[in-house]
């Protein structure tokens, strides 16, 4: 039995806008920006309690076409900059 996987950019996007181990979402309480970051992040706790905060707020029906983190963008900026300094980025 094959899983399907929900988009995760939009479907006007252009293979060559996010790079091979990258992924799109959209991040933002009002004004929603679009951050590519590494799929590495999905097997962290911190980006994980994000994702779920995400399937509560908006199920798997995205507004953007992509995943849309429900929290500011400061936070994410913050949050994502810890991340990369686990992995050593």
């Amino acid at each position: 039995m094959a899983i399907r996987m929900p988009r995760i950019i939009k479907k006007s996007s252009k293979a060559g806008d996010v790079p091979k181990g990258h992924f799109a979402v959209y991040v933002g309480e009002k004004q929603k920006k679009r951050f590519v970051i590494p799929i590495s992040f999905l097997s962290q706790p911190l980006f994980q309690d994000l994702l779920s905060q995400a399937e509560e707020e908006f199920g798997f029906d995205h507004p953007m076409g992509g995943v849309t983190i429900p929290c500011s963008e400061d936070v994410f900026v913050d949050l994502t900059s810890r991340l990369r300094k686990r992995e050593g980025n």
